[in-house]
């Protein structure tokens, strides 16, 4: 009998499901955050260079991109964090030990260093906004930008220590058994395409070239901006597939 054949052990046809809502949520935040920042920047890229008539316009929109990229990075990543310790929990339950971690503490460290880049393209949305004419909102979202500095440095460091704290305890488990065994009611990410990593790859670079572009670390022309724009956000949606 083969072993696909064999009746599956308890909980395993139920954390394989619990798995694969994880990577779905993983995913998700991962389409968020790529989004977010791809067209946060293309925006004030366009903004920053467009005629001014057709400055409060692409100006308005980087605020509203920036006010509707907040919750869903917030909620998209709420809900990648709560399936993953349903994940580790259930594994703990059914096989003493949780699948190694190893990954976690640098792609931890990417989302906070993506939540960082957003917020700072938010600080520079006053700027924009007063170049564009629009003074009135610009003068309320500098306040704003000024009274979540202390709340957003705050939290940088208590994530910085927490960050340490876990890594910590990660080297130290390391020793310890790597994860729980692996089985054929859920064959994990060697069973699914590898295309992922590259598509990942490009998204990320397309993203860091925008990001660049606003801080002006290069002039991109503007069929450029949109065609970095464009590859992020496909090679974002089309991932793991």
């Amino acid at each position: 009998m083969l072993l696909t054949e064999m009746p599956p052990p308890p909980g395993a046809v139920e954390l394989a499901a619990l798995r694969a809502g994880a990577r779905a949520a993983r995913r998700n935040a991962c389409v968020a955050l790529v989004a977010s920042l791809a067209l946060l920047s293309a925006a004030q890229v366009l903004a920053d260079r467009s005629p001014r008539e057709h400055a409060p316009t692409l100006a308005a929109l980087s605020l509203a991109i920036f006010a509707a990229a907040l919750p869903v990075l917030a909620v998209t990543q709420y809900v990648w964090g709560r399936r993953a310790r349903r994940v580790r929990h259930r594994e703990r339950e059914l096989y003493a030990v949780a699948r190694s971690g190893r990954a976690r503490p640098l792609t931890r460290l990417a989302v906070a260093a993506g939540w960082a880049v957003t917020l700072l393209l938010g600080g520079s949305l006053p700027q924009l906004l007063r170049r564009a004419g629009l003074e009135s909102a610009a003068t309320v979202l500098t306040w704003a930008v000024e009274a979540s500095a202390v709340i957003g440095l705050t939290a940088g460091v208590s994530f910085l220590l927490w960050w340490a704290r876990d890594a910590v305890g990660m080297l130290t488990r390391a020793p310890r058994p790597a994860g729980s065994p692996g089985d054929p009611w859920d064959p994990g990410p060697g069973a699914r395409p590898r295309t992922g990593a590259a598509l990942w790859t490009g998204a990320a670079l397309a993203v860091a070239a925008l990001v660049g572009a606003r801080a002006h670390l290069w002039e991109p022309a503007t069929g450029w901006v949109y065609a970095l724009l464009t590859a992020a956000l496909v090679c974002g949606v089309v991932t793991d597939e």
